[in-house]
């Protein structure tokens, strides 16, 4: 592992493992072995990072989160305090279903606030936003703002993080970075 590395010493790092330059790991935390986190990062108190689960660079995973096999985070992704991901769509206590993990990828710039839970299996696109306590159950697109439960959504978000009203061409401005958007056939793109 590297020297810029800081990894709080109560919490535990299993070998082998990949951590990134600049990387914080905070109390009682367990990085499990296999997984790969990458550069800057920050990983909160009390979070598990379970075998083989991938995250980008600059992920920032809030308090009490466990992050389960399955699980891919691009860049920029921000986990909020006690979120939860599942990673068996139908679990039971007697029935073994390791061998049953559903793949989760939550893209590059995606936020998800605290207490939401996310069903295996689905898709976050880039730049997304969950707010806090919802239940995401299917995937969602590029931009989206999804609420509630089950999560539904009820907007657009810059990459920025601001919600983007747009107008009746289908174009919107950022109210903090005065970056432009298209919405075109549902869809969002950044056009400047």
């Amino acid at each position: 592992m590297n020297k810029n590395i800081q990894i709080h010493e109560s919490a535990y790092v299993d070998e082998p493992c990949e951590i990134g330059d600049g990387t914080k790991i905070w109390h009682f935390s367990h990085i499990m072995q296999n997984s790969t986190i990458g550069k800057n990062c920050n990983i909160g108190q009390n979070v598990v990072v379970s075998p083989n689960v991938k995250l980008g660079d600059n992920v920032k995973v809030q308090n009490n989160v466990s992050i389960y096999t399955g699980v891919v985070c691009e860049d920029d992704v921000f986990l909020g305090p006690s979120m939860v991901f599942t990673n068996v769509i139908n679990p039971r206590s007697a029935v073994v279903r390791r061998d049953e993990y559903k793949t989760t990828l939550v893209k590059k710039g995606s936020t998800i606030g605290a207490n939401a839970t996310i069903v295996c299996g689905i898709t976050l696109g880039a730049y997304s936003f969950v707010g806090a306590g919802s239940v995401v159950t299917k995937s969602i697109p590029d931009y989206a703002l999804v609420i509630g439960n089950p999560a539904q959504q009820t907007g657009w978000m810059s990459e920025n993080g601001n919600k983007l009203n747009f107008n009746n061409v289908g174009e919107a401005v950022c109210p903090e970075s005065k970056e432009h958007y298209r919405l075109e056939n549902n869809r969002v793109s950044k056009i400047s």
